[in-house]
């Protein structure tokens, strides 16, 4: 792209004339205004854009509006930019594969006639895709959503259909969601959706900006239609025509949802399904059960570094880049991307990968073998499509071909597989693959393409019908060899004649202009003057010498052009017949497109555990509702891969009843945020079915990841950050189970310390006490490490907290030089001190703000509530005010803190207004007396009488 924009002066020239100017541009004003539409016009040798579109393209593209250039004069005229083949691929492929706020139209044409030729969404590439990836691999097959909300007092019901394009599936769902609209976000990260519908509302109500909202988050394009569109009139009879197989099950799964129906009657309409006869018979259709997966709403796929990002310093920042060691070509990233959105819930099912991986980690000679195999395999899926959609040339048949021929050295390398898992190997790949490589489907292919297809000829690359295939051919053929013989016998003839060496002096040319024709140089043309006058016909003399025929050569060549042109008719039309012939061939290619791309991803996920610095483990899955998840020696497997990381593992240990929610403090850049990222990675991938970088693992399945690190502003959407936080913390506290996993970094720093340590304190307790999900809460508020010490004894049975930790990131203080050095390591109990002014060193701070720092830093934290007058200092004279030094260690302070802040809620708890004086001065004077017993085990207490 920024070649493009930096050579300014090879842009194509716009080459119309005052009369073509004027015709386009009458036409150009009849077009409907659509703000998100870029519209480009073929000009055959370049593309134009004009208007709004054209400054958008010069300034986005070409960063310069130097590019543009006016059409038509005065207030007529509009911008316009020329756009060469390659900028227009460039440009496509960023409006439709990158971007998600813009559709694109092509318009073919000329003078006031023009016709929209193609046009494409985000969700709907279709027209498009031999743009798009014609020298680029398809890695993401996009989805288009339709939500049907239907907002009642007790919540809001949502109807979801998806058309996935590229596989030919179609989905519906139904369910409740809660204000934040967790479950339709998770439900787009799943499916990996790229563009939504949606019902247009005249006003827009609170809830609906949540779902607009929600969407955005995603990184979804909203497309808004009428209402009424969401119809289900005629749905069952449309999907009987697009739908594989009877219509029995398809009417019963329509029936069993009330507001989805319609929702996919709108995507058929919108993907004009029903008007391309190539989908007939080649959908399938299914439930889409939000429980089936994992699920990731948009903060934790961010949060985690699931997929690849534009700003990826390299491919390894990413958990897709990582993990993507595919070798087929576009099928095994495309599953990737999608386990890497829809991570399996299912024990048996995750280990089932988990066997299978094992069995490629452990034999590496397989693994070798069939990687090397697997790169030789095109991408069927797509190849699959354009035969289907009668877009196929001899080309795809051959790419089918050349993949099938593949089969037997993956089978044979599967079959001499002998270890543990060589039942499992044999029931998944071996058996289908016997079953699909027989005489009645994948060899009768293979039989039926070298039959028909002339394969000497592919060196040449010529795509052509082998002559023996077809009897009308092959006598074609003959014709035209005894032509080119007889042709071949004249060229002799006349080198005799005119006494010219053959083919050195006298050429024999054949050329669309004249057809067959002599040639000889200028050099030798004086020699045969008279002979080449009175004998042959002079057609033409040039630099390059003289052109000439006689009668006997024109009536064989004219004999050679009729055979030729029949020849490629016949051609053309067994060309046809051999397409569709492959094309009865789908289903047997889209189950062998499905389990080659398995076996890809599989074979990259042994791949990586192998040939990582630290080799990876297999994880040990129990349910949900058992076992805890224990991390010995883990680590992030992204940031271990960066070539300047020596990674120091820690183990993390989430114990039901013990440390099932953690608290980690520690210093800035102490690694607080990797150590609970990595946690949910390891968690992920496992359940995705990879091993995981650790020395050992055992986790329980967890039915969500919520991770709430880091907000950045959306003031384009007029979010501040503290609000970001705060919507992510609650599609937390509204969507988590028991059954899901935490990840909050540094939640409640957006608004002043007492707000956000009042909230941070509030959601650790719901957390704790009604959600009671295993949580990784990394802070810099010290004081909420008292939370750990609330299951005290003077707390009732029905109140204590259970299961709360203390952990820390290690740091060292050299004494001397007051040199900070972190230590990476991850251990029980509480941080005794923050870091902030040592980093502020780090950063090269003036020596005099660190000095001041320290100064004011210490004057808030020598506290004391009031100014009070201990006996001992009296009788010293001394006052101690309120500078006094905090006394005790973390845990002295962390227990005070909790009991300090009992004794503030049982204060506050009194019913003063319905006691009298005295009863309320007893009762004050007991709690006062119960928190002094309390002080004499906690120095921290002390000072406070």
């Amino acid at each position: 792209m920024d070649q493009d924009s930096q050579d300014h002066s090879k842009l194509p020239e716009l080459k119309l004339d005052a009369k073509q100017a004027q015709g386009f541009l009458s036409f150009f004003k009849t077009l409907p205004q659509d703000p998100r539409a870029v519209r480009f016009f073929d000009r055959r040798d370049y593309y134009t854009a004009h208007g709004e579109n054209a400054t958008f393209i010069a300034k986005t593209y070409y960063h310069t509006t130097t590019a543009l250039r006016q059409l038509g004069s005065g207030s007529d005229g509009i911008s316009s930019v020329s756009v060469s083949k390659n900028m227009f691929e460039t440009i496509a492929r960023n409006l439709l594969l990158e971007r998600t706020d813009h559709t694109l139209e092509l318009y073919e044409g000329s003078g006031s006639n023009w016709r929209l030729v193609k046009s494409g969404t985000p969700g709907n590439l279709g027209s498009f895709e031999d743009v798009l990836f014609a020298n680029n691999e398809m890695q993401d097959s996009p989805v288009i959503v339709a939500l049907f909300p239907n907002f009642r007092e007790n919540g809001c019901t949502v109807g979801l259909g998806f058309v996935d394009l590229t596989r030919r599936v179609l989905g519906l769902a139904e369910f409740l969601d809660d204000s934040q609209f967790t479950n339709v976000e998770s439900a787009l990260v799943a499916l990996g959706c790229k563009e939504c519908l949606l019902p247009s509302e005249s006003a827009k109500s609170s809830e609906t900006r949540t779902l607009h909202d929600a969407l955005s988050r995603c990184g979804v394009m909203l497309t808004e239609r009428k209402r009424t569109e969401f119809k289900a009139r005629d749905l069952v009879q449309d999907l009987d025509r697009l739908v594989k197989g009877s219509i029995e099950p398809v009417r019963d799964l329509v029936s069993g949802f009330e507001l989805a129906p319609g929702a996919l009657g709108l995507l058929l309409s919108y993907a004009e399904l029903l008007a391309d006869e190539s989908n007939y018979g080649n959908f399938t259709i299914q439930r889409y059960n939000l429980d089936s997966y994992m699920r990731l709403d948009s903060a934790a796929v961010r949060a985690l570094n699931v997929l690849e990002s534009k700003t990826d310093a390299n491919k390894n920042f990413s958990l897709f880049g990582l993990m993507n060691r595919t070798c087929t070509a576009g099928m095994g990233k495309r599953l990737l991307h999608m386990w890497l959105k829809q991570p399996l819930v299912d024990v048996n099912e995750i280990n089932c990968r988990l066997d299978l991986v094992q069995a490629f980690v452990e034999d590496t000679a397989l693994r070798q073998d069939l990687r090397q195999h697997l790169k030789r395999i095109s991408d069927i899926e797509r190849l699959l499509r354009t035969l289907e959609k009668r877009r196929a040339s001899l080309q795809h048949v051959v790419k089918l071909y050349q993949s099938s021929i593949r089969l037997p050295y993956i089978k044979s390398a599967l079959g001499q597989y002998d270890g543990q898992f060589s039942s499992l190997i044999k029931e998944k790949y071996l058996d289908p693959l016997e079953s699909w490589t027989d005489d009645d489907h994948l060899n009768r292919f293979i039989g039926l393409v070298e039959a028909a297809v002339d394969l000497n000829e592919l060196e040449n690359g010529e795509y052509m019908i082998s002559s023996g295939y077809d009897t009308k051919l092959a006598s074609l053929k003959n014709d035209q060899e005894a032509l080119e013989l007889q042709i071949h016998n004249l060229h002799k003839q006349i080198a005799i004649d005119l006494d010219l060496p053959m083919d050195k002096s006298l050429k024999l040319e054949k050329g669309t202009q004249f057809g067959h024709v002599f040639r000889i140089t200028k050099k030798e043309e004086p020699k045969i003057r008279k002979k080449l006058t009175a004998q042959f016909i002079v057609l033409e003399t040039r630099k390059d010498g003289v052109k000439f025929t006689n009668t006997k050569l024109k009536k064989l060549g004219d004999q050679y052009q009729k055979i030729l042109d029949e020849y490629k008719d016949c051609q053309r039309e067994l060309v046809v017949r051999v397409v569709q012939t492959a094309a009865t061939f789908s289903e047997v290619f889209e189950n062998l497109a499905r389990l080659l791309s398995e076996l890809d991803v599989l074979l990259s996920f042994a791949d990586l555990a192998t040939s990582s610095p630290t080799a990876y483990t297999r994880p040990e899955i129990s349910p949900s509702h058992m076992g805890d998840i224990i991390l010995e020696g883990s680590r992030h497997p992204c940031v271990e891969a960066q070539d300047w990381v020596n990674f120091i593992p820690n183990d993390c240990k989430l114990v039901r009843e013990k440390s099932w929610f953690q608290i980690i403090t520690g210093p800035n850049m102490g690694g607080k945020s990797t150590f609970i990222r990595q946690v949910g990675v390891n968690i992920l991938m496992a359940q995705v079915g990879s091993f995981v970088p650790c020395d050992k693992a055992n986790i329980s399945v967890r039915d969500c990841i919520f991770a709430r690190v880091g907000a950045g502003d959306c003031q384009l959407r007029g979010v501040s950050t503290f609000m970001q936080e705060m919507l992510e913390t609650a599609s937390i506290l509204k969507g988590a189970t028991d059954k899901s996993l935490i990840i909050i970094d540094e939640l409640g720093r957006g608004t002043s310390t007492y707000d956000g340590f009042g909230l941070a304190w509030a959601i650790c307790e719901h957390i704790v006490e009604v959600i009671k999900a295993p949580t990784l809460f990394a802070t810099h508020f010290h004081e909420l490490t008292a939370l750990a010490h609330e299951n005290t004894d003077h707390q009732p049975p029905e109140k204590q907290i259970v299961g709360v930790a203390n952990y820390h990131v290690s740091a060292h203080i050299d004494s001397s030089s007051r040199k900070l050095t972190m230590l990476y390591k991850v251990e029980p109990g509480a941080c005794d001190q923050s870091f902030g002014i040592h980093v502020a060193e780090f950063a090269n701070f003036p020596e005099s703000v660190v000095t001041l720092a320290r100064e004011k830093a210490a004057e808030l934290e020598d506290f004391s509530p009031t100014e009070i007058i201990s006996n001992d200092a009296s009788d010293k004279g001394l006052k101690v005010g309120s500078k006094r030094k905090r006394e005790g260690s973390p845990d002295d302070i962390s227990r005070g803190a909790a009991r300090a802040h009992q004794f503030l809620k049982e204060f506050s708890d009194l019913p003063l207004e319905t006691m009298d004086l005295k009863e309320a001065l007893q009762q004050v004077s007991k709690l006062r007396n119960d928190l002094e017993k309390d002080a004499v085990n906690c120095h921290w207490l002390q000072q406070f009488f």
